[in-house]
C-alpha cells in the first residue's frame, strides 16, 4: 500500500501545482478559466485518496499521531507531499 501511497501523493503533488501555477493564472490573469474544472476535480479526487491512504497507513503502520497530522497537513502546501515522500517514504538505495 505504501506503493500506491506514494504514487496518488506525486500525482496530488503534482495536480496542486497545475492547479496553482497553470489554472489559476490562466482563470485569472487572461480570463481563461477552461481548465479549472478538470485540474480541479482531478486535484479533489487525488487529495480525497490521499487523506484517505494516509489513514489506512496510519492505522496499519501504528504512526503517531504527529506523523499523521503532518503527512496530512502538507497536502495543502505546494511541494509538501513531494517532501513527505522524500522524508517518510524513501526506499534505501541498493549499493
Amino acid at each position: 500500500m505504501t506503493k500506491f501511497f506514494k504514487l496518488i501523493a506525486t500525482l496530488e503533488g503534482l495536480s496542486l501545482l497545475g492547479l496553482f501555477f497553470i489554472a489559476m493564472p490562466l482563470k485569472y490573469i487572461y480570463g481563461n478559466d477552461s481548465l479549472i474544472n478538470p485540474i480541479g476535480t482531478a486535484h479533489g479526487l487525488l487529495f480525497v485518496g490521499y487523506i484517505i491512504l494516509a489513514f489506512l497507513l496510519k492505522e496499519q503502520q501504528n504512526w503517531p499521531i504527529k506523523k499523521f497530522l503532518i503527512v496530512a497537513l502538507a497536502s495543502v502546501v505546494p511541494f509538501g507531499t513531494f517532501y513527505i515522500e522524500w522524508k517518510y517514504f524513501k526506499t534505501p538505495q541498493s549499493n
